[in-house]
């Protein structure tokens, strides 16, 4: 019988969206986290009778079919690209990003990863660092005597100092932009990193080019949507326990039909 393997199927589907809400709601507060949301679609089908088909009686095509799904698969796991929520800190070294856009990072590998988590530091050298210790990308470097820092929404760092009135440019940040962003794979430690599916960077000085300017002294906070996720979760308990129902039910007429004699 068809029926215990097309609503196991389905049991494995809605336990991998609750595995894709759990790790939502499990990082709601994350800084930058963008929610997933899990995909599915349909199996092959088995054609008993194609769509089309010339009647043998009488000549005339036959309007339907008998066509019999086999079933769900995974489709994808894509991110939501919603603009979380910014949360005012006063750091000098928190920096949120409204609208599209990256900050390059340079992993210990040389490579570049990509995150929008702009909850910066300090290193023991001065270089701005993310929280794991890797450096931003185009590195800029502190003084030890500059006394507060200033980021423009143009994303230019100055320095203050004790001694001087005018303050001293240090660098110039910039975003990166995907053309598709849901295809950076996820590494952990709000990073991404680039594929095949994502396109090469696109690297621009905040507010240029269709990227988002960057705002001091703010981070922006999850997009996770608690009641959304919730509301998620019982549809997904839902359909587990009717699948779970369905593979009850079939074993019951397997159970009967064994019985005849």
């Amino acid at each position: 019988m068809r029926a215990l393997q097309i609503a196991a199927t389905g049991m494995t589907a809605q336990q991998m969206r609750v595995d894709v809400i759990s790790n939502n709601l499990a990082n709601m507060s994350t800084t930058g986290y963008d929610a997933r949301r899990a995909r599915f679609a349909d199996l092959h089908y088995q054609q008993h009778t194609r769509a089309g088909t010339i009647n043998a009686t009488d000549g005339t095509r036959v309007p339907a079919g008998v066509q019999l799904g086999l079933g769900v698969r995974p489709d994808a796991v894509t991110l939501n690209l919603e603009q979380g929520a910014l949360t005012q800190t006063n750091g000098d070294l928190d920096l949120a990003i409204e609208g599209r856009g990256y900050i390059e990072v340079v992993l210990p590998s040389g490579h570049s990863a990509y995150t929008r988590d702009g909850g910066l530091h300090r290193s023991a050298e001065g270089a701005l660092v993310t929280a794991d210790g890797y450096e931003i990308a185009p590195g800029i470097t502190i003084p030890p005597d500059a006394r507060s820092l200033t980021v423009n929404a143009e994303g230019e760092v100055y320095a203050h100092f004790a001694e001087r009135v005018e303050p001293e440019r240090l660098g110039q940040l910039t975003l990166a932009t995907f053309t598709n962003e849901t295809g950076l794979e996820a590494m952990g430690s709000n990073l991404f990193l680039e594929t095949g599916a994502s396109g090469p960077p696109i690297t621009s000085t905040p507010g240029q080019d269709g990227t988002g300017t960057l705002r001091q002294g703010y981070l922006e906070e999850s997009s996770v949507d608690p009641v959304r996720e919730i509301s998620e979760l019982i549809k997904a308990q839902r359909g587990y326990e009717l699948n779970a129902k369905v593979i009850t039910a079939a074993d019951q007429m397997l159970s009967a039909t064994t019985q005849v004699r």
